[in-house]
């Protein structure tokens, strides 16, 4: 076949296609418009889900008399004037084709007046084309009306849904406008009856009561971190209480603008690791503050998707952000007739597989080596107050800081050890039941701590060996050596280089002392590759070294080590769960134990 120029309406109307799929997308469009105008107040009025028409109202800053006649000219626009300003764009729109695709595929009408006007603009346009253009009168602002939306296109009309459907999408697009401009009031009638409104003018929480209603809304919790890299992260999330069986309840923008990022999504799902059961997800609306040369938002026409030139540190911060929120509110499992943490009948708790025995990483010192912290400075110590060994006193626990970094003592009551049962859990009491803690894992979280802590001091505990381990690397770990170089010294591991492949290792973490120092640096490696469920080398490293470092399951503790070990959980920031994400404890309650003695 020949080949020939499509007729520019055909050319059109393929190209509307990919920035107005649905009534939806049509809304879209034209919201961002009323906001990168700086609108106050927008109102979208749809019939028939949108299928039977569109009209949105702003009280924006207007369009000039003299550019209505450019407005469905493709690529015309007052965001962009240069191919520079590409590298940092800070309006929702600006690739010039709403109005465009919209006259491609429906027939439009707009009414706008500028403040300095002493009347409005009245157009209207279709396929592609002004029919008509005339003064009228008109309130500041813009009005866009949308009717016989793919009329022309019976290919996508058919693939549309319901009403009701098309409704369900459209109301989604004015929420999560409503969560991104909470300043701003939005209203949606549907068939002459409003569907939705938001306050505007409030706060971030009042604008949710609108979305989620207002019991929801409170029970949020508040996320307020302080930038990182240029990287600021605010919003509101579900308590660990209040879950989903999907993750739809997640909500993310990016410079106010809604964003679909399958990494994001996982940073704030991986915030919830030993905190939520594994098929339950929270509710969030987090907003992202990134310096726009640093995300490149011209990715598809629909501009839901983004791309980061510093993913890892903009995934770190969402992630480190939700979790230190999260966490300080994070209950230890209670175990109840049913399952661990949504809660496991305490006769059918099971225990975690043991630890292999030979491992080079096993310690030679004795474990009460390992817990004393003598080289770690009392500052980095977040915890004011100590638990107290004698369970017989009766003072109370400290009153909760909200602010404060979450100490042990904020989530327990004083504890007493009990002992340790199958090798592997330290039993305590206090005044309200039982606890089961994880002697792995309570180990593993104070080592990563300690380690994190030397890293952020640059002044990592290291074990010099008295004879240098020669290390052949394979390709895979001499990429990882190459690559990490600094970040491997950060964390106790000395190195140089030592002819092809090889390196020679001169100083081991001394969390480790280690037998095979050359084995337990490659077992590290390979560990640390295989630890996908971190976003960053660093907290591979850490997490690996911490993990091998801490005392096994299987291991007996005399009764000081167990008490020091719970004392040491106690000083750490996140005492609840392990850098992997496993609960460092579990409680049983005096009433569960009461009900299943047949007591209650």
């Amino acid at each position: 076949m020949p080949i020939r120029v499509l007729p520019h309406e055909v050319a059109a109307r393929i190209a509307a296609g990919e920035v107005v799929e649905r009534p939806a997308s049509a809304v879209k469009e034209l919201v961002e418009n009323a906001l990168d105008a700086g609108a106050t107040s927008v109102r979208v009025e749809v019939q028939a889900g949108g299928l039977g028409g569109v009209r949105v109202v702003d009280n924006g800053c207007g369009i000039p008399a003299a550019d209505v006649a450019s407005l469905f000219q493709r690529h015309a626009t007052s965001k962009l004037t240069a191919a520079e300003d590409l590298q940092s764009i800070e309006t929702l729109g600006f690739r010039g084709e709403a109005l465009y695709s919209l006259a491609a595929v429906a027939e439009v009408s707009v009414l706008t007046r500028t403040p300095d006007s002493d009347a409005a603009t009245y157009v209207e346009a279709a396929n592609g084309r002004i029919l008509r253009q005339e003064p009228r009168g008109g309130p500041v602002g813009t009005t866009v009306s949308v009717e016989n939306l793919f009329d022309q296109v019976p290919a996508r009309k058919k693939f549309l849904r319901s009403p009701r459907s098309e409704l369900s999408r459209v109301n989604g697009v004015m929420t999560n406008y409503a969560l991104s401009y909470p300043g701003v009031r939005f209203t949606l009638v549907a068939d002459g009856r409003t569907a939705f409104t938001s306050p505007g003018g409030g706060g971030l929480r009042e604008a949710a009561s609108a979305v989620y209603g207002r019991e929801a809304a409170q029970a949020f919790l508040e996320v307020d971190a302080p930038a990182a890299n240029d990287i600021g992260v605010a919003g509101l999330v579900s308590p660990p209480e209040s879950t989903r069986a999907n993750r739809s309840g997640i909500t993310l923008f990016v410079n106010r603008r809604p964003v679909q990022h399958r990494s994001l999504t996982y940073a704030v799902t991986e915030a919830h690791r030993g905190i939520l059961p594994a098929d339950r997800f929270p509710v969030a609306v987090l907003l992202l503050d990134v310096p726009p040369q640093d995300v490149d938002v011209n990715v598809h026409p629909t501009k839901a998707e983004v791309r980061f030139r510093r993913e890892g540190d903009v995934f770190s911060a969402l992630q480190k952000a939700v979790r230190e929120t999260v966490i300080a509110v994070a209950p230890v499992p209670e175990i109840v007739s049913g399952t661990v943490g949504a809660p496991t009948a305490f006769g059918r708790l099971t225990t975690a597989p043991r630890e292999p025995e030979a491992s080079p990483w096993a310690p030679e010192a004795p474990p009460q080596a390992q817990f004393g912290l003598p080289s770690m400075p009392e500052a980095d110590a977040p915890s004011t107050v100590t638990l107290m060994p004698d369970a017989g006193s009766d003072a109370p626990p400290p009153p909760r800081q909200e602010h404060a970094p979450v100490s042990m003592m904020q989530a327990l009551p004083a504890l007493r050890v009990l002992g340790q049962t199958q090798e592997t859990y330290i039993v305590a009491e206090g005044p309200d039941g039982l606890y089961l803690i994880d002697q792995h894992a309570a180990h593993e979280c104070v080592v990563y701590e300690r380690l994190r802590s030397a890293a952020v001091r640059a002044a990592p505990e290291v074990q010099g060996l008295l004879e240098p381990a020669a290390v052949a690397l394979s390709p895979a770990h001499e990429e990882t050596v190459h690559d990490h170089p600094d970040l491997l010294a950060q964390y106790g591991w000395l190195l140089e280089p030592f002819g092809d492949r090889t390196c020679l290792l001169r100083g081991v973490p001394a969390v480790l002392a280690t037998r095979d120092p050359a084995k337990a640096f490659l077992d590290m490696l390979e560990a640390a590759a295989a630890a996908a469920e971190f976003s960053t080398w660093e907290d591979r490293i850490s997490a690996t070294v911490a993990c091998h470092g801490s005392v096994r399951a299987g291991q007996t503790l005399n009764r000081e080590e167990m008490v020091e070990l719970v004392r040491l959980l106690e000083r750490t920031q996140q005492p609840h769960t392990c850098p992997h994400g496993r609960p460092t404890m579990l409680h049983l309650s005096a009433n569960n134990l009461e009900r299943e003695f047949g007591r209650r």
